[in-house]
C-alpha cells in the first residue's frame, strides 16, 4: 500500500529522526513529508536514504532554519496543506503538529507520538518563565498563540486511527491530552554499535543539549561542590554561557561530538549521570549498552529503562544535592554492577525490536482498519 511519512522538520539527526530512519528502513518506498528540510547530506543519507522531502511554504520563508521555532504559530495551517490524498497509509513522527495532518476516512493514520507538545502543555509555564514571556506585550502575544495552539492541538486529537507512544510515561500524557489510548513500541536505539567496555575510568560523564529542561546546569553545579571527581561534559546550546559559568578544573566541556567521538567517551564512563525528565532518553540505552551505569532521575521514561541498583541508581531531587547524594550512593555500591548484565537491559530497545515491532503493529491494523473499510 503506497505509504507517506510525515515528520515536523528535518534539521539534526536526533532521536526523533532516529525514528524516522527507521520508517524508511520499514517501507523504502514511501514519500516524506516535512515542514522544513536542512538535512546535511550524510544525515539524509541515512534518515532519507538520500531522498529530498517534500516540504511547506515555510521552507522558502527568511530565517527559516535558524529561527524555525519564530513560525510555530503557522505551524499547524502549514502541515494541513500537504495533500496526502493518494496514500492508504500514513506514519506520523510527531512531537508538535505533524499528527494534525488531513486524511481520509479511508486512509490509515498511526501516530507514532513522542510528545504532545511540550512548550503548549507540560512545559507551558516553565516555557514562558524561561523564555523571559511572563509579562509584557511579547508575553501576551506568547500565552495567546499557545492557547490557540493547544486549542488546535485538542481538535485534532482524533485525526490518527492509531497512537503508538514511545514509553508508558508518554501513553499517560497522551491520555491525559488527548482523551486517546496508545500503544507502547520503545524507540530505536542502535546498541551494536555501542561496545561492552567492562574496565571503567575514574570519570563521569553528562550528554545533552544545553536547554533548560535538561538541566545539565545542575550536574555541572553539583559536581563544581566535588572537586575530587572528574566530570566530562558533551553538549552545546542556549545554555552554553551559564553552564561554563558554572564549570570547576575538575569539569571538562568538550561541546558537541559526533557520535564516533563521543561513543569512546561513554564506553569507558565509571556512570553517566542524566538528570533532565525525558519522554524516553535514548542516551541512557546508548550508556547501557556500553556496560556503563546511568544515575538517573527517577521520573519519565528513564524510570521505564533505569533498574535501581540493576543497571544504575535513581534519585528524585532535580538538584545539585541530589546528584550529590546519589553520586555518594552509587559510589558505596559500584562493585554490585555487572557490566554484562547492564549491556543485557539494553537490548530490549535495539532498532531491529523497533522495526519488527512496527512492521507488526501496523501490518495487523491495516488489516482490520482496510477490510472494516471495505467489506465484501
Amino acid at each position: 500500500m503506497k505509504t507517506a511519512i510525515v515528520h515536523e522538520w528535518l534539521v539534526n539527526y536526533m532521536g526523533s529522526e532516529k525514528c524516522v530512519e527507521s520508517f524508511t528502513n520499514i517501507y523504502p518506498d514511501a514519500d516524506i513529508f516535512t515542514l522544513l528540510d536542512f538535512l546535511e547530506q550524510t544525515d539524509r543519507d541515512t534518515i532519507l536514504k538520500g531522498k529530498h522531502a517534500t516540504t511547506s511554504f515555510i521552507q522558502k520563508l527568511p530565517l527559516a532554519k535558524s529561527k524555525r521555532t519564530f513560525f510555530l504559530p503557522i505551524y499547524p495551517i502549514a502541515i494541513e496543506q500537504f495533500d496526502l490524498s493518494n496514500y492508504a497509509v500514513i506514519l506520523s513522527s510527531s512531537h508538535s503538529v505533524a499528527k494534525g495532518v488531513l486524511t481520509r476516512w479511508d486512509q490509515m493514520h498511526v501516530c507514532y507520538c513522542h510528545t504532545p507538545i511540550r512548550y503548549a502543555w507540560d512545559l507551558y509555564h516553565q516555557y514562558l518563565r524561561e523564555a523571559g514571556l511572563t509579562k509584557g506585550i511579547k508575553g501576551m502575544w506568547a500565552k495567546y498563540f499557545l492557547h490557540k495552539i493547544r486549542q488546535w492541538d485538542i481538535s485534532t486529537a482524533n485525526r490518527p486511527d492509531y497512537y503508538i507512544a514511545n514509553s508508558a510515561y508518554i501513553a499517560k500524557r497522551i491520555k491525559k491530552t488527548y482523551n486517546r489510548d496508545a500503544t507502547v513500541i520503545y524507540p530505536p536505539v542502535d546498541v551494536d554499535k555501542f561496545s561492552l567496555q567492562s574496565k571503567k575510568d575514574n570519570y563521569y560523564i553528562a550528554i545533552s543539549r544545553f536547554v533548560p529542561y535538561k538541566k545539565m546546569d545542575i550536574v555541572v553545579e553539583a559536581f563544581s561542590k566535588m572537586p575530587d571527581k572528574k566530570l566530562l561534559v558533551i553538549g552545546d546550546g542556549p545554555d552554553t554561557k551559564r553552564i561554563k559559568s558554572l564549570a570547576t578544573p575538575n569539569i571538562e566541556l568538550l561541546g558537541y561530538l559526533r557520535m564516533e567521538q563521543l561513543k569512546s567517551h561513554l564506553e569507558n564512563a565509571r556512570a553517566l549521570v542524566f538528570p533532565a525528565e525525558e519522554d524516553f532518553g535514548i542516551t541512557v540505552v546508548e550508556a547501557l549498552a556500553c556496560g556503563t551505569p546511568v544515575i538517573a532521575l527517577n521520573r519519565g521514561g528513564t524510570a521505564e529503562t533505569v533498574h535501581n541498583e540493576i543497571n544504575g541508581l535513581h534519585f528524585s531531587s532535580q538538584s545539585a544535592d541530589g546528584i550529590i547524594d546519589a553520586v555518594s550512593r552509587f559510589e558505596k555500591i559500584e562493585n554490585k554492577f555487572n557490566p554484562e548484565e547492564i549491556r543485557d537491559s539494553s537490548l530490549l530497545f535495539s532498532r531491529t525490536n523497533f522495526e519488527d515491532n512496527i512492521r507488526t503493529f501496523i501490518s495487523a491494523k491495516s488489516e482490520a482498519f482496510f477490510n472494516r473499510n471495505n467489506p465484501l
